[in-house]
């Protein structure tokens, strides 16, 4: 009778681990399984130096990287496996399961997050003007530059910079559409451009670049994150409860020394004020 009831106790123990089992595979993020089964995890970048950094050979390093496999490595996944991919090409490939999330920094913005889900933000800033040495051009803000339509700005297609000043009122045709960073930077250099319109910690150490960033008191606070697929909600809470954690215990701030990232302390402060990307954009979700 004593060895019948311990093998009954026995029995009922493994069924309960069973159920156990069965609800956590249930309840589990199939991607955060997935990711921790294959060692897997393939990430959409592109170059945005200091914070991504990509070399010849694929492999991907920078603040915002590094930050990134810290976070998935407090979720238990493998470090990520970069794609490089064009800006405009990232929402259609996460939609088209070509990578599992997009870690370049996209700005969050209204539009975006009818189509994709976003995590807290991991840069902000203001809206920057950056104008050749000595600002001859006396720029001071966006509003000013409504009020003179002889002056030039270089954005990035639908980033929130351009957004911002289409909002404020700019005539489309004062903007030359540039595909990156470097390329805005070198219109302005070139004389193309009067001012590149972008976030105001996008060019670190702009003197050496032979440039002066105007920072626009007036406008709203932009932010970027990562951005997941619609059905990924479990994967990106899980994303944001790490990485609020990183950006408050002052892991991202290293980060940034680490990088040499110049202004790196004011941008660490500034995140402390979001924990998700309706902070940035009321209507993300």
């Amino acid at each position: 009778m004593r060895v019948t009831l311990k093998l009954l106790l026995s029995i009922m123990m493994l069924i309960l681990a069973g159920c156990w089992l069965a609800t956590l595979a249930q309840t589990e993020d199939p991607l955060l399984a997935w990711g921790r089964k294959t060692g897997s995890l393939k990430v959409a970048l592109a170059s945005a130096l200091p914070y991504i950094i990509i070399s010849q050979n694929g492999d991907a390093t920078g603040a915002s990287v590094d930050l990134q496999n810290a976070v998935l490595k407090e979720m238990g996944l493998p470090a990520l496996e970069p794609v490089l991919t064009g800006w405009d090409s990232m929402i259609p490939g996460l939609q088209a399961h070509q990578f599992d999330y997009i870690g370049a920094g996209m700005n969050i913005t209204e539009a975006r997050c009818k189509v994709a889900l976003f995590s807290a933000p991991y840069y902000a800033a203001r809206t920057g003007l950056y104008v050749r040495p000595g600002n001859p051009r006396h720029l001071t803000s966006v509003a000013e530059v409504v009020r003179r339509p002889d002056i030039k700005l270089a954005a990035i297609a639908t980033s929130g910079q351009q957004v911002y000043a289409l909002k404020q009122g700019i005539n489309p045709a004062q903007i030359t559409i540039v595909p990156d960073i470097q390329a805005g930077a070198a219109t302005v250099i070139g004389g193309r451009a009067d001012a590149f319109i972008v976030g105001q910690f996008s060019i670190p150490n702009p003197e050496e670049k032979g440039l002066e960033v105007i920072v626009d008191e007036q406008s709203p606070v932009d932010g970027s994150g990562a951005a997941f697929r619609k059905e990924d909600v479990r994967l990106r809470d899980a994303f944001d409860d790490k990485l609020n954690v990183l950006i408050r215990n002052g892991t991202i701030q290293m980060l940034y020394e680490k990088y040499g990232l110049a202004n790196g302390d004011l941008e660490a402060r500034l995140l402390t004020k979001f924990t998700k990307a309706s902070d940035i954009v009321p209507s993300c979700k």
